[in-house]
């Protein structure tokens, strides 16, 4: 087929403008990439970031990364994964009753956990008491979309989608943030931070359940009282609050009622407390700490055999900082099996 001239892209891009809010996030408008491309004819630049996500080796790689449970061999438990596409369900739910722009917080629920280390939160800790400067799963998603992927090209992500993802996520503080610079500048980024917290405590709680770490009637009265008992109850009461709550102000300002923001915040204390550090789910947790620590010292200590397992050297980073990046890459099952490479005896086998 020859001759295709029609540019949809500006006609997707004047629907926007037609059809969303006066505060959404335009693609038009965006501030752009740091490298200049040329625009897709078929999708706006926020469309074209979430595709270029949806197909890094990254997103694949969630697949196998823990959430809550570690390699969880039960087929229904979630992984890293999974709870992103429920992070972008719920944001595109609340996008789209608020008349923002869906297609930026897809791309940026779809990129906010790109960084995560294997065995969930316990490999972000281990990193970051062993790499000069620290260590964040936040700030190593937004190196994997500039720098990581694609053999150290990037993604080329816009502005707005990389704000997002920087932003999406400020650890066991409050859950809105009044200081302008940790918020992200767009109400899409807000929606997002939002959509994670209400995601991760409505089906974490939901997996802790499903293990027999905990019972449904565990959950103290004045949580469920509010959210209720049910997973579909509590995911559709956070959602409505937070859409109702943000249209009471023209969908200026992305908010919870009082209520429900001192109740998400009461309940993932109580995850912290009865799942998260539950000496059933964290004694594997400890056993991954020492695996990853042990992991970490050994390739800094044997550049040669780093590299002959896949590790790879940017130029200015230290080699402590490129192999947190591999580790930071790795899925469960990668880590164990390179463990198990690495350490452990094999069985002799004659010539």
């Amino acid at each position: 087929m020859t001759g295709f001239i029609v540019d949809i892209r500006q006609t997707l891009e004047a629907f926007e403008q037609q059809t969303l809010s006066s505060v959404a996030c335009l693609s038009s408008k965006s501030k752009g990439r740091e490298f200049p491309s040329k625009a897709c004819t078929i999708r706006t630049a926020f469309q074209h970031d979430r595709d270029r996500i949806l197909h890094s080796k990254a997103f694949r790689r969630l697949k196998y990364k823990t959430q809550v449970f570690l390699s969880p061999e039960g087929d229904h438990y979630r992984t890293r994964l999974t709870h992103t596409l429920e992070v972008s369900q719920v944001a595109r739910t609340i996008s789209r009753a608020l008349r923002l722009n869906e297609d930026l917080t897809e791309a940026i629920s779809l990129g906010h956990d790109l960084g995560h280390t294997p065995f969930g939160h316990i490999g972000e800790r281990v990193l970051n008491k062993l790499v000069p400067g620290g260590f964040h799963h936040v700030r190593q998603s937004l190196r994997v979309v500039d720098i990581l992927e694609k053999d150290g090209k990037g993604l080329n992500l816009t502005y707005e989608v990389r704000d997002g993802i920087l932003k999406h996520s400020k650890g066991e503080g409050g859950l809105l943030t009044p200081d302008p610079q940790s918020r992200a500048q767009t109400l899409e980024g807000q929606v997002v931070r939002l959509a994670d917290i209400i995601a991760y405590v409505s089906h974490d709680l939901d997996d802790a359940i499903r293990g027999h770490v905990i019972k449904a009637t565990d959950i103290p009265k004045e949580i469920s009282d509010v959210v209720g008992l049910r997973h579909s109850c509590r995911i559709d009461r956070m959602i409505r609050d937070l859409i109702n709550e943000s249209t009471a102000d023209d969908g200026c300002q992305i908010r919870l009622s009082p209520e429900m923001d001192e109740t998400i915040r009461s309940l993932r204390s109580w995850l912290f407390e009865h799942v998260y550090h539950a000496e059933s789910v964290q004694t594997e947790f400890d056993k991954a700490s020492h695996l990853l620590h042990e992991l970490f010292l050994y390739f800094c200590d044997n550049e040669d055999i780093f590299l002959r397992y896949g590790g790879r050297r940017f130029a200015g980073d230290s080699l402590e900082v490129s192999v947190a990046d591999f580790i930071a890459g790795m899925t469960d099952r990668f880590a164990l099996s390179l463990y198990r490479e690495c350490f452990l005896p094999k069985p002799w086998k004659s010539i």
